[in-house]
């Protein structure tokens, strides 16, 4: 289930600091299974519940990346939107997404460079009042001018 807000292209001569995007999924099993399919990460702690119970997390858990990948989907998709090419991510992981939380994706703008259409964001994503990922993210935002 995807909780989106509405999509679209923000060129680099509409962004402003502060502006801020989000969508919200659910985490399903299968989710995880494609997500191990096309990434061939089988890691246990993914897909296998005895094995999972008995690791750190007590239970099976999201890929990480595939938590990153709702923050790819908002900077792609809303912020700056379709013609984004992504430049550099940082990301911390801090806490698991297990199957069937409902997880959302946030970024921000935190610096804009007009000159060079580059963007800087703050990127996190939450399940419920958890934050599970923290980051930034730099972009090459979309132009006018190059349409």
């Amino acid at each position: 289930m995807l909780d989106n807000q509405p999509r679209g292209t923000i060129v680099i001569e509409d962004i402003e600091i502060g502006m801020r995007r989000s969508l919200a999924k659910v985490v399903t099993d299968r989710d995880i299974e494609l997500f191990a399919e096309v990434s061939t990460d089988h890691n246990p702690v993914h897909l296998d519940d005895a094995y999972a119970r008995d690791t750190i997390f007590e239970g099976r858990i999201a890929h990480g990346m595939l938590t990153a990948g709702l923050i790819s989907a908002v900077i792609g998709e809303q912020l700056p939107g379709h013609g984004t090419v992504y430049l550099g991510q940082t990301m911390r992981f801090l806490a698991p997404v297990r199957p069937g939380d409902r997880v959302e994706a946030t970024v921000e703008v935190t610096a804009i460079d007009h000159s060079r259409r580059r963007v800087t964001l703050d990127c996190a994503a939450r399940v419920g009042d958890t934050v599970v990922l923290k980051g930034e993210a730099l972009v090459l935002a979309p132009s006018r001018k190059f349409d």
